[in-house]
């Protein structure tokens, strides 16, 4: 039991090692681009949910790309209106993430490992390192889960350990369970990359997925949160509004779980539960952004009147 917790410690190390270092790695070469992106095409909600999404999916990181916005409207470069699509689009984007890892390419980890690992040693361009880097932490990230997968196979013997997991068929007890989980390791995509694993292997119920990955849309806040201490209150309101959102996207889905987790289980077929997680969460975020997208005035309003912009008083 030892050998397996530490092999489930170090495949969970490696792959939040790998998300770190990919996301920071690509922030590096990519993040000035996302800026003046962000800055030019976001004048309104869709062109920011647009470009929310495509920025989520090139850094792989949705925590990334709305403290991004959140850094931008703290300077005046945005305003509080365009991060609403942005951070709506983020919510999309990193659904992109739970499909690649249901791929099952984690096999396959270790030839991204050597080819990164050849780039980065033997190439004398600095750019041509860079690029090696970010295929030797996309390997690092699915060696990871890979690593993971095979530690938790003898688990399944385990009738402790299996009791417990069932307990995430419980909607709320599951959305609970994502949301720590998540909040831990500070990583919505580790969280869910760990139950579509458990799906994989038969652990953990489709059910008990889709209430880990809705608590995991809510764990992600934190770190949005934190990024508008100090901030302006255009930057606290777009943080608020990210968790607002999430919140009651979350609220809606467990007061309608059973349908969706009907729909889930008629739309995706005979396809594996991993690859029917991977599409719940994608359906799950695209249904929240479907639905909210046409409050944006309504949430704009509300939050301005909770926090009003300061009125500067300008003695003659």
């Amino acid at each position: 039991m030892t050998d397996v917790i530490l092999l489930l410690i170090a495949g969970l190390v490696l792959f939040l090692f790998g998300v770190t270092k990919l996301s920071d790695e690509l922030k590096e070469n990519i993040g000035s681009k996302a800026k003046f992106l962000i800055e030019k095409y976001t004048s309104t909600v869709l062109s920011g949910l647009i470009l929310g999404t495509i920025a989520t999916i090139i850094l792989d990181s949705s925590s990334a790309v709305i403290i991004l916005a959140i850094v931008m409207v703290n300077s005046n470069v945005i305003t509080f209106r365009q991060t609403m699509g942005i951070v709506m689009g983020a919510n999309i984007g990193t659904t992109m993430s739970s499909q690649i890892i249901a791929m099952n390419i984690g096999k396959y980890s270790p030839i991204l490992l050597f080819i990164g690992f050849l780039i980065v040693f033997l190439s004398n361009s600095i750019k041509l390192k860079k690029y090696g880097n970010i295929i030797l932490f996309f390997g690092l990230l699915f060696f990871g889960l890979h690593t993971m997968e095979n530690a938790i196979e003898p688990l399944k013997q385990k009738n402790t350990f299996m009791e417990m997991l069932k307990s995430t068929e419980n909607p709320i007890r599951g959305t609970l369970i994502g949301a720590f989980v998540t909040l831990i390791i500070q990583s919505s995509s580790a969280t869910v990359g760990m139950s579509i694993v458990l799906a994989k292997k038969g652990i953990i119920t489709l059910k008990g997925g889709i209430a880990v990955m809705m608590g995991a849309e809510l764990g992600t806040c934190s770190d949005t949160l934190l990024a508008t201490i100090n901030g302006t209150r255009q930057a606290l309101k777009t943080g608020l509004f990210h968790t607002t959102f999430n919140l009651l996207s979350i609220i809606i889905g467990l007061m309608f779980f059973n349908p969706f987790h009907n729909l889930i289980e008629n739309l995706s077929g005979n396809v594996s539960h991993e690859r029917a997680l991977a599409n719940a969460h994608v359906i799950f975020n695209v249904l929240g952004v479907l639905i909210f997208i046409w409050f944006i005035p309504f949430f704009e309003k509300i939050l301005n009147l909770v926090i009003p912009d300061k009125i500067m008083n300008i003695k003659s």
